[in-house]
């Protein structure tokens, strides 16, 4: 617990204290002189020193709120506690104030009977003041404190999130790679070996970009390039990419290894099984504030299509809900014998 006085943790709210204190004061002393009620220097003895010095020592009771809190303790005990503090403050205030003056005029007090009675009521009025003001500063900071935790705690819970989402699809993808190394070793070595080079760079782009949740789209473009051309090494003339990005693109930002999944996609359902050339075409345009990645693919209508959702899908929306909180950012059109994933990607969060 901060036990820290929120006039040191916030130097602008101590100023708008002394301000308040010190206007009251002002005030105070001008009405006393306009009415003829006394003279300027009784008036500022008499006003200005005791509202100024209660301000000083009401300082304190943000500590006696602090300690006696409402959660901690009995509404009886909080309301002792209030009351042996306010006489211990309006004591202390009375004494000092009748030090300064008998300094200053020492005449007035003998001509003020009601003095004690005077000074007791507004001392418990001003520490009242001081209690409402200083509960409505503690809810405040405390209204704060639970905001800007809650905040992190989101924070952590998104990157929790971001960061399992993540886990389930590099393995899935390394698990494909690894058995494509691994059947490349006995027909065709140099490939394989050319396959272990770019997976290596792959996995590498992977780990460096792990803590950030958005690249560029040309960062993101050159990545699945590169997982193409591993993949190019298994399919041969079976697949070919093709991107259409436009130049002003190039700059926006997407979250990093999600275009991945929709090229594993057109590879399993589109590429793998096919007898032609199948076409993996990417368009990538900016419309007003978002960006629109567009992939299609080709593929054969005589070969029965697997139904449902592949993981990787699945976690693209999972990671749009979390990052836009909207998963329907991705949309699948399935027409004729060409499939097409679009993403939509706002560009101010």
């Amino acid at each position: 617990m901060d036990f820290r006085h929120p006039f040191i943790k916030s130097p602008r709210l101590a100023i708008s204290y002394v301000a308040f204190w010190l206007i009251l004061a002002v005030v105070m002393v001008l009405v006393v002189v306009s009415v003829g009620e006394s003279d300027f220097i009784t008036a500022m003895t008499d006003r200005f020193a005791y509202i100024i010095l209660f301000g000083f020592l009401g300082t304190s009771i943000w500590y006696v709120i602090k300690f006696s809190t409402l959660e901690d303790n009995s509404v009886g005990r909080v309301i002792l506690a209030h009351v042996i503090a306010a006489t211990i403050i309006v004591l202390i205030w009375l004494y000092i104030g009748t030090v300064i003056t008998k300094l200053i005029n020492p005449g007035q007090l003998q001509e003020d009977h009601n003095y004690l009675f005077t000074g007791l009521y507004n001392g418990y009025l001003l520490y009242t003041f001081n209690v409402v003001f200083f509960y409505a500063v503690n809810y405040y900071l405390a209204f704060k404190e639970k905001t800007k935790n809650e905040t992190k705690l989101k924070a952590l819970v998104k990157e929790a999130e971001l960061h399992a989402l993540k886990s389930q699809i590099n393995p899935h993808f390394l698990f494909n790679s690894l058995n494509s190394i691994s059947s490349l070793t006995m027909t065709d070595p140099a490939k394989a070996q050319e396959m272990v080079i770019n997976l290596s760079q792959l996995m590498r782009y992977s780990l460096k970009h792990d803590q950030r949740e958005t690249v560029t789209v040309q960062q993101e473009i050159d990545n699945n390039k590169l997982y193409l051309k591993i993949e190019k090494v298994r399919f041969g003339k079976k697949l070919n990419p093709v991107f259409a990005v436009e130049e002003s693109c190039l700059k926006a930002e997407i979250p990093n290894m999600i275009l991945q999944p929709l090229y594993e996609n057109a590879i399993k359902y589109g590429v793998y099984e096919a007898t032609e050339t199948i076409d993996v075409i990417t368009h990538c345009r900016c419309n007003d504030d978002k960006l629109v990645v567009t992939i299609s693919n080709t593929y054969d209508k005589n070969v029965v299509s697997k139904k449902g959702e592949g993981i990787g899908l699945r976690n693209i929306r999972d990671r749009l809900q979390v990052i836009y909180g909207n998963p329907h950012l991705l949309k699948i059109e399935n027409k004729q014998n060409e499939f097409t994933v679009t993403l939509t990607i706002p560009q101010k969060l």
